[in-house]
């Protein structure tokens, strides 16, 4: 099987992956954190920010793709604090239109580059 991937200028990519690869009419992306492509550092701001900062760099993988928001049907959040769950969520839900895509929160001790977020998602090419 030959592999089809999608990667974005937009995006960044801190190792030796595609953003985003194709299984079918699935996207499967791989977690952006809030790190500037253009600098290579942490997006400036609290958690909010950086949830804008990731959500912005996998929405430009999606359409990429040619693939949107509405086309999303689930997504990871990774948290290295809980009590950052109010304000991430208060993003997301400015990203999606109900019905939402299914969502799992997890917490971690740390991420890449001292990022308090990362996020990744599955998204699906409607036939």
């Amino acid at each position: 099987m030959s592999r089809q991937t999608v990667n974005s200028s937009h995006a960044t990519a801190v190792g030796s992956y595609s953003h985003a690869t194709w299984a079918g009419d699935l996207l499967f992306c791989s977690g952006q954190t809030p790190i500037n492509p253009s600098s290579g550092r942490l997006a400036d701001g609290g958690i909010a920010d950086q949830t804008r900062q990731c959500f912005d760099k996998l929405f430009q993988v999606l359409e990429a793709a040619g693939l949107g928001g509405d086309d999303v049907v689930s997504v990871n959040v990774y948290l290295t604090d809980m009590s950052d769950f109010s304000h991430m969520n208060r993003v997301y839900a400015t990203r999606f239109s109900a019905p939402y895509p299914s969502r799992t929160t997890i917490g971690c001790s740390s991420l890449q580059l001292g990022a308090r977020i990362e996020i990744s998602l599955t998204a699906q090419r409607q036939s």
